[in-house]
């Protein structure tokens, strides 16, 4: 049975001195249809907490966030609570309590005191952060009553092979929550359950609320390549600088190479390009190099030929009533990429002009890129029209704001 460590005993003592002294609102252990993580718990969103609750921490940790979402997810479970619970464990990853380093230290990759049963116990050491974040998964994994496949961490073999838990989760009749891990987890310490429950709250009620200051941390985990990190940090949008006739030969262009690498609208051909992204100034400076508006497609994987049939067959999904610029209005079309293969149009409305973006993005992400780039760049706007290509989207910007 796995103790609370000597630095998450103190952490969850600081964590919880104003939090109430229950854990009712506590979750499910496995992630369902009705039991998900939030959309806004995103990994940028979670270091951003991790960082304001004060203490230096190993830059190695800057992106461990992404870590917990990538494999929570394939483990099927709620791992923003398992990424709470770490920070208790951690001390928001400085691994002290107070002045007091604790019995785990940084360099073993250790993120939940693994191994430490009591005092004086270092623990279990992992090669790599994203070893350890998984360990930690999977020890949770089985106190859901979870089998787990090739456990990382000895302390879970053993506990698995020696059927520790079995009686303990026989006498619950309903799905395991994180009240109930806290308990068997840490026993006897009230204070955990409460620390992981005013964390949620702390950040569901603050940091969910406000823009992912790292968006490119997301992107990693959904799998696209170091090119188009940089683009979901700040995606590359250009200006159209011609209207309806260019966009319909970079369109017959496309169609007639049968590539799904994406047009750039004429824009390459030009001496200078103007760059500029939603919100800024009216008056941006041209830049001396043509800049490339967004990366080819990533190749269809041949293993899954159902998800490139799907990704054919979608329909535009154009939303109702979506209005083109008033008379005399102004309008420019835009085009910005996280990388993916489907399209959305992004409309807002800066400086009396009205901005048509069309936000390239990624299958099964696309409100979250979406909600991103809007906080980012298009404050103010909404969606205003899903679609199964590029290609049908500036169809659709164009004829919205035939003169951009």
């Amino acid at each position: 049975m796995k103790q609370l460590s000597v630095l998450g005993a103190a952490t969850a003592l600081l964590v919880s001195a104003t939090a109430p002294l229950h854990a009712a609102g506590l979750p499910e252990i496995r992630a369902t249809a009705s039991n998900s993580v939030p959309e806004c718990a995103t990994p940028g969103r979670l270091m951003a907490m991790v960082k304001a609750r004060g203490g230096e921490i190993d830059q190695r940790f800057t992106s461990i966030a992404g870590d917990y979402m990538r494999t929570g997810e394939e483990l099927g479970l709620r791992w923003d609570y398992v990424f709470f619970q770490m920070m208790i464990e951690t001390g928001n990853l400085t691994f002290k309590s107070g002045n007091r380093s604790g019995e785990v230290g940084p360099a073993q990759n250790n993120f939940a005191g693994l191994g430490a049963i009591k005092k004086g116990d270092r623990g279990e050491s992992f090669g790599d952060i994203a070893t350890g974040v998984r360990a930690h998964l999977q020890h949770v994994q089985l106190y859901a009553g979870m089998p787990v496949q090739n456990p990382v961490a000895d302390r879970t073999r053993k506990v698995q092979e020696w059927r520790v838990l079995e009686s303990w989760q026989k006498t619950l009749k309903r799905p395991m929550t994180f009240a109930d891990l806290a308990k068997r987890w840490a026993p006897g310490a009230d204070s955990y359950p409460a620390g992981m429950q005013a964390l949620a709250e702390a950040f569901y009620g603050d940091f969910c609320k406000k823009p992912d200051p790292q968006p490119e941390l997301l992107a990693a985990v959904r799998g696209t390549a170091a090119k188009t990190q940089v683009a979901a940090a700040t995606p590359a949008v250009i200006e159209k600088v011609t209207g309806l006739d260019l966009a319909k030969k970079a369109i017959a262009d496309a169609k007639a190479v049968e590539t799904p690498q994406r047009s750039g609208l004429g824009a390459n051909g030009m001496a200078k390009v103007p760059f500029t992204l939603l919100n800024a100034a009216p008056q941006v400076p041209a830049l001396a190099e043509p800049v490339e508006t967004t990366p080819a497609a990533p190749a269809v994987q041949t293993a899954a030929p159902a998800v490139q049939t799907a990704a054919v067959a979608v329909t535009a999904k154009p939303l109702a009533n979506v209005p083109p610029p008033a008379n005399g209005q102004k309008c420019r079309v835009f085009t910005a990429s996280y990388g993916g293969s489907k399209a959305m149009i992004i409309r807002a409305v800066t400086d009396q002009v009205v901005n048509f973006t069309v936000l390239d993005v990624n299958e099964g992400a696309e409100k979250r890129e979406a909600d991103a780039f809007i906080s980012a760049y298009a404050q103010g706007g909404a969606v205003a029209g899903e679609f199964g290509n590029q290609n049908q989207a500036l169809e659709k910007a164009f004829e919205l704001c035939p003169e951009g």
